[in-house]
């Protein structure tokens, strides 16, 4: 299911690997030595573009080589309609990623269509153990692959604390953070061992909130400290267990950051706390731009700047790409973003897509 560009960049690393001197190149000096020369190829316009994750129906015709792609319901109808979309995104400019909300449970774009004959997986917060939730993230993961979906955006590692909580809920594996810890370091293990990326979400924790980041303005009002001592022990977990991604929510945190600023644009949440306390060296992926904590009080231009700013690698789903894309390109030409901060994140999407290619 890979496209014709994945497997030149996997034949141009073993070549790159050789001319190094190389005989037998490690799977690592062939990731680099693609990373390597795929970056050096790229224009700023094409970086930029590599930073954006899009719905299919926001695509414009394939003009803006994204670096990847998130599918809706709306974007599946059969087994083989899908095998023939995912064909399709992986050959277009750029061989864009595709992701999926695939968690279980009521949030389940594949599993909830009757048109597909794959496992029903129940809510996370139906696995009893481990075990349980090691079985979900693989099944769910095995069907993943099969459809040729790179990246799940799973699974929730917040906890339930907060029974108002609009959002998250029966989504979360427990209210114990402990135990929900365990059950995301195993549901990651089960997608990656099926051949699939997942991705921790939602970053510092969306679990002790009592409004919906979707429509408005979220905060949890606890300290840092609170937040080591509960919300962080999943992401800790999820961080040292590997995880590929980490998204962030739109949520304030201002006891933590002394604002009302999501922690989406947060330079204190995402490069201090996130890639700074806590070590996490993967992909920060935002949250859709396009929900109202969002859109209601950032244009698309300065949410996207200001999100890659705080520490984000991925921009998903702004109101307005070619918007955002200005705005981060506005960022670089004032000197608010430079080429070697784009750089690390170009690098660390092209790491994902060539580690999937050569895999």
């Amino acid at each position: 299911m890979y496209s014709s560009m994945k497997r030149s960049l996997v034949a141009l690393a073993l070549l790159m690997a050789v001319a190094c001197g190389s005989a037998r190149p490690s799977l690592k000096e062939r990731i680099d030595a693609a990373v390597d020369s795929t970056l050096a190829s790229y224009t700023i316009e094409e970086k930029v573009w590599q930073l954006f994750m899009v719905g299919t129906n926001e695509l414009q015709d394939s003009l803006y080589p994204v670096g990847g792609v998130i599918l809706f319901a709306y974007d599946i109808k059969d087994s083989a309609q899908l095998v023939h979309l995912t064909d399709s995104l992986h050959a277009l400019p750029g061989s864009p990623l595709i992701s999926i909300d695939e968690e279980g449970g009521r949030v389940a774009r594949i599993g909830r269509n009757k048109a597909f004959n794959v496992p029903r997986i129940p809510a996370m917060s139906q696995a009893s153990g481990t075990e349980d939730a090691y079985t979900f993230g693989n099944a769910i993961g095995r069907y993943l692959a099969l459809y040729g979906i790179d990246i799940d955006f799973a699974p929730v590692a917040d906890v339930n604390t907060n029974p108002q909580n609009p959002v998250i809920g029966d989504r979360a594996f427990s209210e114990d953070p402990s135990d929900a810890a365990g059950k995301v370091v195993k549901y990651l293990q089960g997608l990656s061992d099926a051949g699939v990326y997942g991705c921790i979400k939602h970053f510092p924790g969306h679990g002790d909130t009592q409004t919906d980041s979707h429509f408005g303005y979220a905060q949890s009002l606890k300290t840092w400290e609170e937040l080591l001592s509960c919300e962080m022990i999943p992401f800790k977990a999820g961080i040292e267990a590997g995880t590929p991604l980490v998204m962030t929510a739109h949520i304030a945190v201002p006891s933590v950051t002394g604002s009302e600023i999501p922690s989406t644009l947060s330079p204190l949440m995402l490069t201090e706390k996130l890639r700074g306390e806590l070590g996490y060296d993967g992909i920060i992926i935002t949250d859709a731009l396009r929900m109202g904590a969002i859109s209601k009080e950032y244009s698309a231009s300065e949410a996207a700047a200001l999100a890659f700013i705080a520490g984000a690698d991925i921009l998903l789903l702004p109101e307005k790409p070619l918007e955002a894309f200005q705005g981060i390109m506005a960022a670089i030409e004032d000197g608010s973003i430079t080429e070697e901060r784009l750089d690390a994140s170009v690098r660390r999407i092209l790491e994902l897509k060539i580690s999937k290619s050569i895999n």
